[in-house]
């Protein structure tokens, strides 16, 4: 009963965080929406935070960021069937969550410096992987020499979350398209 109730509250936040974001949940819409009295979020969870902290590294966990180090795959390859897993993530979702990473990033402020922590360790991490992608794929000829491969990869983490935020917007999916197009053709060699 009692690890039914934690993944009650637990699924519950992962929803209401990815679709109100952190500030605009509270602890009682989290519990309103598992079922559950508001007391039963404090036997499982010390506070918001420290929930969101762990919806955020399931989050993560979940986003196949391993494609990234398939060395099966070319690494254009990696990073576009990277991207991808993304879009058909959000078409699944109907284009209107958004990106957990990049929801949470847009309202983190020193009132929550945990999270805040792990969302910059967390983009950190990803640009590191991207790099090594970038610097491979240069150094097998199939990327673009004479770019910044960690510059690249935050540049393209930046603009996939920019996009994101227009996905969502707008509510459809031509914002992904044009940063598949874009993107791939500033990296092809």
């Amino acid at each position: 009963m009692a690890v039914k109730t934690r993944d009650k509250i637990f699924t519950a936040a992962q929803d209401r965080f990815h679709a109100l974001g952190y500030s605009a949940c509270g602890v009682q819409q989290i519990v309103d929406a598992a079922g559950v009295p508001k007391g039963s979020f404090y036997n499982y969870f010390k506070t918001k935070e420290g929930l969101a902290l762990e919806v955020l590294e399931t989050y993560v966990a979940s986003s196949k960021r391993e494609i990234l180090s398939n060395a099966a795959l070319s690494p254009l390859t990696r990073i576009r069937e990277h991207f991808g897993f993304f879009i058909s993530r959000y078409e699944k979702d109907g284009f209107d969550k958004g990106c957990l990473i990049g929801n949470l990033s847009a309202e983190s402020s020193e009132s929550v410096p945990l999270l805040r922590d792990a969302l910059r360790d967390s983009l950190s991490t990803w640009a590191d992987l991207l790099t090594g992608v970038i610097a491979e794929g240069q150094e097998l000829g199939e990327i673009k020499p004479g770019l910044k491969p960690a510059e690249m990869a935050r540049f393209l983490i930046n603009s996939w979350e920019g996009t994101v935020l227009r996905m969502k917007v707008m509510n459809d999916r031509r914002s992904l398209d044009d940063f598949m197009s874009i993107a791939m053709g500033l990296l092809e060699r």
